[in-house]
């Protein structure tokens, strides 16, 4: 649950600090006042791209923070995955978008990236955007939708589509014609003739940085082990000198004091680390050379390998593969009847294994599509519609129609009026029976993946979700708004969810009601957010019914419908 949000400089907004409550939380406000605009810094912290357009001009950086209180088992895996301590039963969220381009983002105060805040996402909210009716109807997300109901696990499928369609490019690799195939061959012999000509090593490249360091500084270096090794060893006042004296001081203090004897056993230990410490810097000092023309080498070799890093890299690893990459084409082409063979055969056999796994699936999503259009024509009837609805799950398993979803198309209809022929929803439905149709499909994916949750939860943890709706009542009014009010109040039962509408007949059923503000002060525009008192709401919602102009009318009404809504 959204305990508070906080957003700092982010478009109009100046500073907002809002606490939220259980239940439906409503947001009114006139047209532009920043309601949507406060849905939006609340996606920035579920991930959403960030974009410096949104940090209020004059400063230099946008914040938006929250606190959100969990009891999940699974989002505390995702915070001990990223190395995220978790916090006692909340989770604070920030992220600072800067106005030259960079952010940062802290998970419980510790720094964190957008990546994870988009792992987190699904444990802690989704919203649900104004314009989403209609990108949802494309051929992709009606698959996605269906698939969520379904609770469609993708990977099998996803694994061998991958499998097989790289198997089939090597294949169709082998098999160009003639002319394209002879400048191939022309170019992988170039390639691997020149990183073989090359007779790279494993981190070869690092080796030699660390060569070319010593060699360019030879002078330097040997001065400082030879100076080094003098002080510790060999000089007239070296350390191993003076411990040597002080060791036959304590002799004769031991003789007289036992104390003194483990102080005597720890120096004469100190001497020979560091006779032993002297002996390696002359060693080392033996070893260093002042070789220009090895320098100019290992100068030469690195220059080699850096241009090779960068045709074929960009690390030495991956030249290493890309060389072995084109030896394993090369000896495929030379040996092409007897690797085409052979990749025929794995051929069929991933063939069958990506059809039993997308079959699978398709049955899978058969049975769902029968569950989901019941469920969801119920639902829309409950939203002042007589309409009837439909799952259309098609596709042939034909190799044209693979992907790694599968191969089933999906289609959503709708009849909207009694006697009237099904048709695309997203082609038939008015504005309003789209926002409904949304709405109805939204919650009953919501109601069975909180089903699943709950299933497979440990006793007594919740698995909420806090729902946004960003007006997603628009085209609608009258008893359909009322229906639509029913409904998220319905939904609010079990989870909390926030509601961004211009409907009073919606606003009605909130059990918090925020008003959104739009004012001039000082020259700059700011928006303010405030929560209403009883007495502040009917006039929200007067205001709402019948324009700037309050009338005794109005107020009646708006008490009526809080009065009935209660």
């Amino acid at each position: 649950m959204l305990l508070e949000l906080r957003v700092e400089n982010y478009a109009v907004i100046d500073n907002v600090a809002v606490k939220f409550a259980p239940g439906l939380n409503l947001l009114t406000g006139e047209t532009g006042a920043g309601k949507s605009i406060l849905i939006d810094a609340l996606a920035q912290l579920l991930g959403d791209k960030a974009s410096t357009d949104a940090v209020r001009h004059g400063a230099e950086k946008a914040v938006v923070s929250a606190v959100f209180e969990t009891d999940s088992k699974p989002l505390d895996a995702v915070l001990e995955e990223n190395g995220i301590d978790p916090g006692d039963e909340q989770l604070i969220l920030r992220r600072e978008i800067a106005a030259g381009g960079k952010g940062r983002v802290f998970v419980n105060n510790q720094p964190a990236t957008v990546a994870v805040l988009r792992q987190l996402a699904p444990h802690l909210a989704v919203i649900h955007a104004q314009n989403e009716s209609v990108l949802a109807f494309d051929p992709a997300s009606r698959l996605a939708l269906l698939d969520s109901f379904a609770a469609s696990d993708l990977a099998l499928v996803a694994a061998a589509f991958d499998e097989w369609n790289g198997i089939r490019n090597r294949i169709a690799d082998l098999q160009r014609d003639e002319h394209d195939r002879l400048r191939v061959l022309d170019l992988w012999s170039f390639q691997e003739k020149e990183i073989a000509a090359a007779n790279l090593r494993a981190s070869e490249d690092a080796r030699l940085e660390a060569e070319k360091r010593v060699l360019a500084n030879s002078e330097r270096i040997l001065a400082s082990a030879m100076g080094a090794y003098d002080a510790l060893y060999e000089g007239n006042v070296s350390a191993s000198a003076l411990i040597s004296s002080a060791s036959r001081q304590l002799e004769e203090l031991a003789r007289f004091d036992d104390k003194f004897r483990e102080s005597l056993s720890q120096l004469d230990s100190a001497r020979i680390t560091v006779e032993d410490i002297g002996q390696t810097l002359r060693d080392y000092a033996d070893g260093i050379e002042a070789s220009p023309d090895r320098l100019a080498e290992v100068e030469d070799r690195l220059a080699a390998i850096d241009r090779l890093k960068r045709k074929y890299g960009p690390t030495l690893e991956d030249v290493i593969k890309q060389g072995e990459e084109l030896e394993r084409k090369l000896n495929e082409m030379e040996n092409k009847d007897e690797v085409l063979r052979k990749l025929r055969s794995e051929l069929a056999k991933t063939a069958e294994q990506y059809l039993e796994s997308a079959r699978a699936l398709s049955r899978k999503r058969y049975d769902a599509a029968r569950k989901l259009e019941k469920q969801v024509e119920a639902e829309v009837n409950q939203l002042a519609m007589k309409a009837r609805f439909k799952v259309e799950v098609s596709g042939s398993d034909e190799e044209a129609n693979w992907t790694s979803k599968g191969f089933d198309a999906v289609q959503y209809l709708i009849s909207a009026n009694p006697g009237e022929p099904l048709g695309p929803v997203e082609e038939i439905a008015s504005g309003g029976e789209l926002s409904r149709v949304m709405l109805a499909l939204k919650t009953t994916i919501e109601s069975g993946m909180l089903g699943r949750l709950r299933q497979s939860s440990v006793k007594g943890v919740s698995q909420q979700r806090t729902l946004v709706f960003d007006e997603i009542d628009a085209g609608i009014g009258g008893r359909a708004a009322e229906a639509v009010g029913k409904k998220l109040k319905q939904l609010a039962a079990t989870k909390q969810v926030f509601c961004v509408t211009h409907l009073p007949q919606i606003a009605s059923f909130a059990d918090q009601h925020y008003l959104i503000e739009k004012k001039e002060s000082g020259g700059r525009t700011k928006t303010s957010v405030r929560q209403l008192d009883p007495e502040e709401r009917t006039r929200e919602l007067a205001r709402m019914i019948s324009g700037e102009k309050l009338t005794d009318t109005s107020i009646k009404h708006a008490e009526q419908m809080l009065k009935a809504n209660r």
